[in-house]
C-alpha cells in the first residue's frame, strides 16, 4: 500500500515537473494561478476544515500579504523573497490584532464577522489610507523576485516552479501539523469545543493559532500574487474571492489536503474550460455546488478519520491514527 501511494505521488510530482515544457505560456499561467488558489485553499482549511471555524474574510489576509508586498517594494526597494516571510507575519499580525476580541464567537456569528473584517479591508483599501495603497488604481511597479547574481524569476515557468514549490512544502508542513498535538487538539474542537475545554485543552488559544497560521500562508500567497501582476488594486480581494476560497474546501473535503487541491483546480480551471459560454458560466458553477451538496456533502476527497493521508511522505510519524 505504501509503496502504491509512494507511485503514485511520484507519478503527479513528475507530470507537475514536465507539464511546462509540452504547453503554451497561457496554460503555465492557468497552472500558476491553480496554485495560488491551492495555496489560499490550504490556508483556509486550517480555519475551516481543521477547526471548522467559519470564515468570509479571508480574503482580508491574502489583501494585507499583497499590499504588504507591494508598498515596501515600491517604497522602500526591499527585495521580493525578503518581503515573502514579511508579508506572512504582517498577515498574522493583522489576524491576532482583528480575531483576538472575536474568537470566542462561534458558527453564523463568527461567520458575520469575518466577512465584515474582509469588506473593511477591501475599503480602506480603495480610500487610501496614508497615501500608502494607491486607492482604487492600486499599487503599480512591483518587481520581480530575485535571487541575486542577476537571476530573477520574470518568466511564466519560472512562477509556476515557484509557486508550486511552495504549494508543496506547504503541503508537507500541513500533514505534519495534522498528525502534531495541535492538529489533534483542532480536531477535539471542530468535533465537540465544550468537551475539548472539559478535557483541558485552551480553545481560544488554538482557535486564534489556526487564523494566525491561516493568515500567514495566505499572506504568502499575496506576496507571490503581486510579484507575478507586479500591480494590486482592490478589486482583487473582494468578497467573491472569499467565497471562491470557502467553495474550494467544500467541494473538495474539509479537513482533506488531497480534496483541496481537487477542489482549487475546479475553481481555477472551471472559468477556463466555459470561457467560450461566459454568459452561462455561473450558472453552471452554482448548478455544480447544488449536486455537490446533494450528493456529495463530505466533498469530492472526504477525509477518512482513522486513517492517514501521504503516508508515505512522512515515515514513521505518520503511521499513527488520525483523531
Amino acid at each position: 500500500m505504501v509503496k502504491t501511494q509512494r507511485f503514485q505521488i511520484m507519478i503527479i510530482a513528475g507530470a507537475f515537473l514536465v507539464y511546462p515544457f509540452f504547453v503554451s505560456d497561457y496554460f503555465i499561467d492557468i497552472a500558476f494561478y491553480f496554485g495560488i488558489y491551492a495555496l489560499l485553499g490550504l490556508s483556509l482549511n486550517i480555519v475551516l476544515g481543521e477547526v471548522g471555524l467559519f470564515d468570509l474574510g479571508h480574503a482580508g489576509f491574502y489583501a494585507i500579504g499583497a499590499y504588504t508586498t507591494a508598498i515596501l517594494n515600491t517604497k522602500f526597494g526591499i527585495p521580493i523573497f525578503v518581503l515573502l516571510p514579511v508579508s506572512a507575519l504582517a498577515a498574522a499580525l493583522f489576524a491576532y490584532l482583528v480575531c483576538s476580541p472575536v474568537i470566542h464567537l462561534q458558527g453564523d456569528y463568527l461567520l458575520i464577522v469575518t466577512l465584515g473584517m474582509g469588506e473593511i479591508v477591501r475599503l480602506a483599501l480603495i480610500n487610501n489610507p496614508f497615501d500608502l495603497t494607491g486607492g482604487p488604481n492600486g499599487v503599480f511597479g512591483i518587481d520581480f523576485p530575485t535571487f541575486g547574481y542577476g537571476f530573477d524569476i520574470d518568466s511564466s515557468i519560472e512562477f509556476y516552479y515557484l509557486i508550486w514549490i511552495i504549494v508543496a512544502l506547504s503541503i508537507f508542513g500541513l500533514i505534519r501539523l495534522q498528525k502534531s498535538r495541535i492538529g489533534r487538539a483542532w480536531n477535539y474542537i471542530r468535533e465537540d469545543e465544550i468537551a475539548a475545554s472539559a478535557n483541558g485543552v485552551d480553545v481560544k488559544n488554538y482557535k486564534l493559532l489556526a487564523f494566525i497560521l491561516g493568515a500567514a500562508l495566505a499572506g504568502v500567497a499575496g506576496n507571490i500574487y503581486a510579484s507575478k501582476l507586479m500591480c494590486v488594486s482592490p478589486e482583487s480581494f473582494t468578497f467573491w474571492e472569499s467565497c471562491l476560497m470557502f467553495c474550494i474546501v467544500l467541494i473538495g473535503g474539509m479537513g482533506s489536503i488531497p480534496g483541496v487541491i481537487i477542489g482549487a483546480a475546479f475553481i481555477s480551471l472551471f472559468p477556463e474550460i466555459f470561457r467560450p459560454f461566459a454568459m452561462y458560466r455561473m450558472l453552471v458553477f452554482g448548478l455544480a455546488m447544488i449536486l455537490m451538496m446533494m450528493y456529495r456533502p463530505g466533498g469530492v476527497w472526504p477525509r477518512k478519520r482513522g486513517a492517514v493521508e501521504f503516508r508515505s511522505l512522512l515515515g514513521p510519524a505518520a503511521r499513527r491514527e488520525d483523531v
